[in-house]
């Protein structure tokens, strides 16, 4: 296996992983915007710290609002760093995987130059 077909498969996965990661961004996006539906239309009068409802009336939608809301937010922020991660590390390789086919096409054009000279002499 050569190099630079290692390399292509390493860009492949990585391209999946990257793909999983917006997958699990968008579920994360999801769970959030449901929590904060489910916090806004049931709840009584909730305190808010940034985005998060606390201090919650002691009802079972309440926390079913917060834990929707904190668990989207936690998908949505692992959903990004895997994205970015995995889009950084598909950049890696696909910057070697580029001086890996010019190092094999230098490699070539010199064997055929090599093959042309050598069939001169032959004449």
């Amino acid at each position: 296996m050569l190099f630079s077909e290692y390399l292509h498969e390493k860009a492949e996965e990585s391209r999946h992983n990257e793909t999983v990661g917006y997958f699990i961004t968008t579920i994360g996006s999801i769970f959030f915007v449901g929590g904060q539906t489910i916090t806004l239309t049931k709840g009584e009068n909730p305190e808010w710290f940034l985005i998060i409802p606390y201090n919650l009336a002691p009802q079972p939608y309440n926390l079913l609002g917060l834990s929707a809301t904190v668990f989207g937010f936690v998908l949505l922020c692992l959903g990004i760093a895997l994205s970015i991660y995995y889009a950084r590390e598909r950049t890696w390789y696909m910057k070697q995987l580029h001086k890996a086919h010019s190092t094999e096409e230098k490699e070539l054009i010199r064997k055929e130059r090599e093959d042309i000279i050598g069939n001169r002499h032959r004449k």
